[in-house]
Order: structure tokens, then sequence, then C-alpha cells
């Protein structure tokens, strides 16, 4: 059924790259999820008030506050695909991280009334009145619940978006959540106890947890997210597989949408190769970057000795002194500055956010192991921050 709908309503489905098809995708999730929910809604309710079960009415009006999701999501889609302009250069793709956080509060906000509901249910409870209708409509709400939940993963999974991945995590729990309700219901028909107010809070406990998952997920690439490790090694792959690129560091990934990012980095050349030259590859790379990743790319050439056996050996030293004090520390834009007095050895040193040891006792430790070889040496070190995880 979910690829009948994608083959009738998306042209060419598979070229995810481009925005028009994305938007298409992301809006005919929202357009399902709309005409499905309050489908659901409505018979969920008169199942509920003829039962008379807070817990049927409440995962009825829990499929509401999925339909009025669905058109946030539907929005989004909409918003998120209008091109760039003067205020906002690099497109609107974030609007769509917005709207998964306004579908993820008003989970929560669903989940936070239900939980009161269930607390009056279960102070004032009352028989509940169970009928093959009732069972019947939330078998079928089980149904078509996990149904949209593959159907909204697979949407989410093909077009990397975390507003259709939040929809996805709510259906499963809606149908969780249903199935809950569909036992308190044969509970209180076989056996006379009324268990609904309990269902209700159990029910209430699977959308609160939901709300919460999905808010952390879409907060996260809008706090500014580490890139996917597979994209950082395809773009270092791609830039080393160049002749004349020996090396590549600090690559930093600005995300503007799902689809939307600027990269820099810096690559490391020979100082003996052709500036011109150099500068053609680099602009090369640039291209290729751009052309497969749909993004800005912005590579600054850093010119490296390679030829010189004393730099060489004296990197390597260095490199043997800060890998004896972790193997999460690396350098790079190594050099040696020789004076009358004393020798400079230059460079940046990669660290990660959460190390142990703070940046100037780091450099002091690794200015004392130095000097500890050769007083002559004197290190001068930048501290730069892995970005990309």
């Amino acid at each position: 059924m979910g690829n009948l709908l994608i083959k009738l309503f998306i042209k060419n489905p598979d070229d995810t790259g481009n925005e028009t098809v994305r938007q298409r995708y992301g809006m005919l999730g929202g357009a399902v999820g709309i005409a499905l929910n309050i489908i659901l809604f409505c018979i969920k309710l008169c199942a509920g008030l003829l039962s008379a079960s807070v817990a049927i009415v409440a995962d009825a009006l829990n499929n509401l506050s999925d339909a009025l999701s669905s058109v946030i999501t539907l929005i989004g889609f909409k918003m998120s695909g209008k091109p760039a302009d003067r205020q906002h250069p690099f497109g609107h793709g974030r609007i769509e991280y917005i709207s998964a956080l306004f579908v993820s509060i008003a989970i929560l906000y669903m989940g936070i009334e239900l939980v009161r509901s269930s607390f009056d249910k279960i102070m004032n409870a009352e028989p509940i009145v169970v009928t093959a209708a009732s069972v019947f409509i939330l078998v079928v709400s089980i149904l078509l619940k996990t149904w949209m939940y593959f159907f909204n993963r697979k949407i989410g999974k093909k077009i990397a978006s975390q507003s259709m991945a939040a929809t996805a995590k709510d259906s499963l729990s809606d149908s969780i959540a249903t199935a809950a309700v569909l036992i308190g219901v044969l509970i209180s028909y076989f056996t006379g106890y009324t268990i609904d107010g309990y269902i209700g809070l159990i029910v209430s406990a699977f959308i609160l947890w939901t709300g919460y998952t999905t808010i952390r997920d879409s907060l996260t690439p809008l706090l500014g997210q580490a890139p996917d490790p597979e994209l950082v090694k395809e773009i270092e792959q791609l830039v080393l597989s160049h002749e004349g690129v020996i090396g590549m560091h600090d690559l930093i990934i600005h995300n503007y949408g799902p689809t939307r990012f600027m990269l820099s980095l810096h690559a490391e050349v020979s100082a003996d190769e052709n500036v011109i030259k150099m500068h053609d590859t680099i602009d090369l790379i640039e291209k290729e970057l751009q052309e497969r990743y749909h993004c800005d790319a912005v590579i600054h050439m850093d010119p490296i000795e390679t030829n010189n056996s004393l730099i060489n050996q004296t990197k390597q030293f260095v490199e043997d002194v800060i890998h004896s004090i972790s193997s999460e520390l690396s350098l790079h834009d190594f050099r040696m500055v020789t004076g009358p007095t004393h020798t400079n050895l230059i460079f940046d040193l990669v660290v990660p956010f959460d190390f142990k040891i703070k940046d100037d006792d780091l450099k002091q430790m690794i200015q004392d192991k130095v000097a500890a070889r050769d007083s002559f040496y004197c290190t001068v070190i930048n501290i730069d921050k892995n970005y990309i995880g």
C-alpha cells in the first residue's frame, strides 16, 4: 500500500537529493497522517463515549493530536522547501527540525493531559460497557497505526527526515498504547475489574516517553550535532583520492537542513608542489563535493614540508610524545622555526571536547616532555577541537 501511494503521488521517487521530490515525500506522509488520524479519532471517540471508557476517549484525543501533528509536519515540509533568499541565504531547511519539535511538544502535552484524566478515573472508577464494536475498532486502530509506523519510518529513512522519524515513533507508541487499552477492556469484560484508569496511565507513559525522545532527536540538529561518521569518511576518501593531497584536517560541517550543509576543511599538500597546479586541484575537489552532496564547500590549502629529514624526524618524535599522553590526541600543521637561542616547534593539537586534562596543563605537559629530550626545543601549540565527533 505504501509503495503504491509513493508510486501514485511522487515522480522520480528515488531522486531524494532533489528538493522537490523530498518535499513531496514529506507532504504525502503528512496528508496520509491527517486523513487516517481523523478517521481514527472519530470512530474511537464514538466507541469511547458509548462504552464510558476514559482510556478509549484519551486514545481518540491522542489520534486528534496526531492529526494536528501531521498538519504541522505538512506545513513544515512546505516551508522548508522554500528557496534561499536575502534574509536566509542558506535556505529554510531547518524549519523541518522546528516542525518536528512542535510535534514532540504536542505529544508531551497529550501525555500530561492523559495522566491527569487517568488519575481522575482511578479516583472515581466507573464500570465500562464492552461491546463487539469497540473491540473491533481498537483492533483496526492497532493495525492501522502499525502500518503508519512502517510507512512513516520508510519515508523518514528515504529522505533522512527527523520530522518523519518523530511521526513514525509516535505511530508505534500509539499502536502499543491502543493495545494496552484493548487489554484493559478485555480484562474488564472477563473479570469485572475496572482498570481503565491504570491502563490510561500506562498509555500516558508510552506517550510521554515518545515525546521525550522525539524532542531530544529534534533539538540535536538544531543545537549543532557532529556529522554522520559515514559522511566524514566519504568526504575524506574523496579529498585524499586526488593526486598531490597528502592529508586532511579541520573538517567542519554546518547543517542547514537534512539535505543542506556547508563544509570547510584544510587539505595538506607538499610545499614542493606547483602552487598553480595544486590550486586547480583544490578547485576541482570543491566542485566534486558540491556536485555530490549539493553543498557549499570551502577548502584551505596547507603546504607541508615533506622532504626535510630533520622536520620529519622531529615531527615523529613530537607525535610519539603526545601519543604517550593519549591516543586520542593528534597534530597537524607542524613547522620548525630555528633561532640562535632556541627552536620553536609550532603545531596544532587536536583535543577531544571531553578530554580529561585542561588545555593549559596539556600544553605544559607536552613542553616538559619535549624539553626533557632537548632543552633547545620550545613548543608553540594551538589547541584545535574535533568537530566531527
